[in-house]
């Protein structure tokens, strides 16, 4: 049995932990105009609270699926499947031991430029209710000295199965300890989101987003129209409209105005959940801070919540002999 630990990505500029845990990004230090580092990543300091379920999602890859699957079931080749209801009334991100609570094991881990790991895990059949075997491998990267690349793929080895991985870091630019992010701003290159029900599952529609406080097509502050919509931002965004580069699109660019603390996003998912952290009461993290509601923003580029079930959406199904394959680019920069 592999054991958990933290590793360390570290390219002279920017530092990164991350740990074998859940894949989960523990802490990562990027400078501000001044060359300043901050710690921009929600967490705790060491492995235990991560294990002992204490974190919603800090900093994780969650899966088989993302998001939400309405009332825990879905149909596939004439087969139903149910999936453990952990998130009444549905299953959410992968169920009760989902992707973020297995410990992965370290294929590789290189240091130097552009330092990097490796991280792979092998699904089971009929592990939290998803059919079939699948080999998965999760790389996180420096590319850059303020770029870190995460790509992530999975291989179905004998049976088709929905697939779709997303990357749960909770971003706050200004440091993980700066309280509310309702001041940083936001872009996000979608003109249409997929509104949802009262149990926060997509009724199947695509909205535009014009006119409403779901618009980010233009750089807003994430609190200026927080109000209008209930708890707060919790809903994916269909990217529809970034300019690409090397075969991703822009998905989001997020800014922090007093450090100048800027991360643009890239990724080649459909969608993206924006998500204000508004769950998150009180939760003691690094160096003993209370992390409140809305103190930091989630930017989980994946395939459309519940599509399984919505035949509309874009497919999340991948066929034995197919692979599953998922790049997100996180680009930091202070100007």
């Amino acid at each position: 049995m592999a054991e958990a630990k933290i590793f360390e990505l570290n390219n002279g500029t920017m530092q990164v932990k991350v740990s074998n845990y859940g894949c989960t990004i523990t802490s990562l230090l990027v400078p501000d105009k001044d060359g300043k580092l901050a710690d921009v990543v929600l967490g705790f300091d060491t492995l235990e609270p991560y294990m002992k379920g204490a974190a919603p999602y800090f900093g994780c890859i969650v899966g088989r699926v993302a998001n939400r699957i309405k009332d825990g079931k879905f149909t596939l080749n004439g087969v139903e499947y149910a999936l453990p209801i952990n998130k009444p009334p549905n299953s959410l991100h992968g169920g009760h031991k989902g992707y973020d609570k297995v410990i992965w094991e370290v294929a590789e881990y290189k240091q130097g430029d552009n330092p990097s790991i490796t991280f792979k895990y092998r699904s089971r059949d009929g592990e939290e209710g998803y059919p079939g075997d699948v080999s998965f491998t999760a790389t996180y990267t420096l590319t850059s000295k303020t770029t870190m690349r995460l790509d992530m793929e999975g291989v179905p080895e004998n049976k088709p199965t929905p697939i779709s991985l997303a990357q749960h870091t909770y971003w706050n630019l200004a440091g993980h300890d700066s309280g509310s992010i309702l001041d940083h701003t936001i872009q996000i290159w979608a003109n249409h989101i997929t509104p949802v029900d009262q149990n926060t599952v997509p009724t199947g529609e695509i909205m535009p987003v014009k006119g409403t406080p779901f618009d980010f097509t233009t750089e807003s502050k994430i609190g200026s129209r927080i109000q209008e919509v209930g708890l707060g931002y919790d809903h994916n965004y269909v990217l529809d409209c970034g300019d690409e580069k090397s075969g991703l699109k822009h998905a989001a660019k997020l800014k922090d105005p007093t450090s100048s603390r800027t991360l643009n996003l890239w990724t080649n998912a459909p969608g993206m959940q924006f998500y204000t952290a508004n769950y998150v009461n009180g939760i003691v993290g690094k160096g003993g801070v209370q992390y409140g509601k809305q103190s930091a923003a989630c930017l989980e580029t994946q395939g459309f919540p519940n599509a399984i079930n919505q035949p509309n959406f874009p497919s999340v199904v991948v066929q034995p002999g197919g692979t599953y394959k998922h790049s997100m680019l996180f680009e930091f920069s202070a100007e």
